[in-house]
């Protein structure tokens, strides 16, 4: 039957897929590839920063020439950081956690769709006021860094869609196969942002320790903390946590977050620790859903398997 939404009717793709843009892993080569088999690859840009974007660029204008876009830590960037990235020619800007307010003009006066993601209501009603085109429902089963104080998937995404209605939704968080976009169409969203699961692919930019960890790992597994994040001086608000794999220093401060803080000597262990290859040199950055994953496909044929899975489960439910 077909998947079209008005997610995949605004950028001209072929399935209402979106590659979520991962900081470190979402490089040109995994961005190019998602497009490339009909979904919405976004770089993960982060703070915009040059040597970043002058190398990875190059590698997605010459893997694609389908839409694309880049995405912006709200947090970390400047004007300047936006302008470099709108001269890089994006369809779409995707910004996450902060305020979107002083970058959403510039961005939609370039011509670039504006996606923002949001982790509460509050954050919705902000993306509406400030002109988002598409708007990201984050639920807290997402790897990586959310809200600390976040919602499930299943409950948030339809009430974001039917807060912000018309603008568009994708559903992010907890999603790694087809059932998973079929349940996001099925809330009211018009696609899925994905994060896990691309990481195990093999346009990803990770290690492949984390490759292995990710199609090894349990969702029972995972963990939502800023332990990592303190002990690594990693400059994430603190609105912010992350969800990843176990990992040794978890276990060693969990619940002592504000101790590590004021600890100079623990964050030097750490660094000891991490020179001595006694800890991984990156947390595993980890959805809920990452049991759902068990290979690792190249990212177009995934885009492909995601679409084709998600028409069959919708199909099952209506004929259940």
């Amino acid at each position: 039957m077909g998947l079209s939404t008005r997610f995949t009717e605004l950028f001209g793709i072929r399935h209402p897929i979106a590659l979520a843009p991962m900081g470190g892993s979402a490089g040109g080569a995994l961005a190019a590839a998602v497009s490339r088999g009909g979904g919405l690859g976004l770089v993960g840009s982060g703070n915009g920063d040059r040597e970043w974007l002058d190398r990875e660029m190059p590698i997605l204008v010459a893997g694609t020439d389908q839409p694309w876009g880049i995405g912006l830590l709200t947090w970390a960037i400047d004007a300047e950081a936006v302008e470099r990235v709108l001269a890089c020619g994006p369809r779409a800007v995707m910004l996450s956690f902060g305020d979107p307010s002083p970058f959403a003009a510039s961005i939609r006066q370039a011509g670039a769709a504006l996606l923002v993601q949001v982790t509460d209501l509050d954050e919705a009603r902000r993306a509406v006021d400030v002109g988002a085109d598409v708007i990201v429902a984050q639920g807290t089963e997402a790897g990586g860094h959310g809200a600390r104080r976040g919602r499930s998937t299943l409950p948030f995404v339809p009430a974001v869609v039917d807060l912000v209605a018309p603008v568009p939704v994708l559903a992010a968080g907890g999603i790694a196969d087809g059932r998973g976009v079929a349940a996001a169409l099925a809330l009211g969203a018009t696609g899925a942002l994905i994060g896990t699961r691309f990481q195990a692919t093999a346009e990803a930019l990770v290690d492949p320790a984390i490759t292995k960890a990710i199609v090894e790992g349990r969702g029972q597994d995972t963990e939502r903390s800023s332990v990592l994040d303190v002990v690594r001086e990693s400059p994430w608000p603190s609105a912010y946590t992350a969800r990843t794999l176990a990992h040794p220093y978890l276990d060693r401060w969990r619940g002592r977050e504000d101790e590590l803080a004021g600890d100079p000597q623990a964050r030097q262990d750490y660094r000891d620790d991490l020179a001595r290859g006694l800890v991984p040199p990156l947390p595993v950055w980890a959805g809920e859903a990452v049991d759902l994953i068990t290979d690792v496909p190249s990212a177009a044929d995934l885009v492909a398997v995601l679409a084709a899975d998600a028409e069959q489960a919708l199909t099952r439910a209506l004929r259940s």
